[in-house]
């Protein structure tokens, strides 16, 4: 989920920047230091959008710089548990497919994208199924749930997000139209 939060942090302006400590200033220090980094209680900085109050600064020993608090808005990015997303395969391998949800990839492992068996077709980048000719490839649309979060501050690519897409409205893009086409259809002849 996208959020907009308030936050506050220390930034350091460099001596050459000292004559000039702008908001535009501490806004681009902030977006250097923050942007992807990921926190446990806000999940991902996506964006430093607006600087607020700075501080005096604070001179430290032994070091170049001066420290100013700064109090700024960011848009962060936090997965929850059970939220639905919507996001694109960015990757297919043979136990599943990677799905960009924001600045993150989930797992949609192979069992959680059907009750039919997939197999992998590495010359497609794709997940096929024999029964149906239904597939999952890079660039589809999909619809997921996270059902399983691991987030990793230190080493963000380390995060892990697993995704299920085995119940009524989650799926492929694609799949769900035809569904629902599906159904309109039956509703139709059944009025008759």
């Amino acid at each position: 989920m996208y959020k907009r939060v308030t936050l506050r942090d220390t930034v350091e302006v460099p001596p050459e920047h000292l004559a000039d400590v702008t908001p535009e200033l501490v806004k681009k220090l902030l977006q250097e230091k923050l942007e992807g980094r990921v926190d446990e209680e806000v999940g991902s900085v996506v964006s430093v959008i607006e600087v607020g109050e700075i501080g005096e600064g604070a001179v430290l020993p032994n070091q170049p710089g001066v420290y100013y608090d700064a109090t700024f808005d960011a848009l962060t990015f936090d997965p929850q548990m059970q939220e639905v997303v919507d996001g694109e395969v960015v990757e297919v391998v043979n136990f599943g497919a990677f799905v960009g949800i924001g600045p993150v990839d989930g797992l949609l492992h192979v069992s959680q994208i059907s009750d039919e068996y997939l197999a992998y077709d590495g010359e497609n980048q794709a997940l096929a199924s024999r029964e149906s000719n239904e597939t999952l490839a890079v660039g589809d649309s999909v619809r997921a749930r996270i059902v399983t979060k691991s987030i990793d501050e230190r080493n963000p690519r380390d995060s892990k997000i697993g995704l299920t897409a085995k119940q009524v409205g989650l799926g492929k893009h694609g799949w769900l139209k035809a569904e629902r086409e599906q159904r309109e259809a039956t509703a139709g002849t059944g009025d008759n």
